[in-house]
């Protein structure tokens, strides 16, 4: 039972759509992910992180918007939609907030960072 080319053709243009659509849907889907993550840690051991409502409100005061603000464990996580927001609330809290607490980006959900570890790590060298 042999194919023929007709066949073999529209074959082959199906294949090439669904992968064109499937790279189309990875990349929207990554470009979709824009969320950015704000961590605050007390510098000294023993030390507190600030009260979330202290951070509500100096946030609130400069209008920047943010999704949750959660403690968890010795850290105050900021969650926000965008990565400017949170760049413009660490240059806020850095005013803001006393000395003695560590304001950093975090990027935690980042996907290109997990490739990116997983690409360097040497277990997987090729040769």
């Amino acid at each position: 039972m042999a194919i023929s080319p007709h066949s073999l053709r529209r074959l082959s243009f199906a294949m090439a759509a669904l992968m064109l659509l499937s790279i189309m849907i990875l990349i929207w889907a990554a470009v979709q992910h824009q969320e950015s993550t704000l961590a605050i840690r007390p510098m000294n051991q023993g030390s507190s992180v600030p009260d979330g409502f202290s951070v509500w409100h100096h946030l609130d005061a400069n209008g920047i918007r943010f999704k949750s603000i959660t403690p968890q464990d010795d850290v105050l996580l900021i969650k926000f939609d965008s990565s400017a927001q949170s760049i413009a609330a660490k240059e806020v809290l850095d005013r803001t907030l006393p000395r003695g607490y560590i304001i950093a980006l975090q990027d935690d959900d980042s996907r290109t960072s997990a490739w990116l570890t997983r690409l360097r790590d040497t277990s997987h060298r090729f040769g």
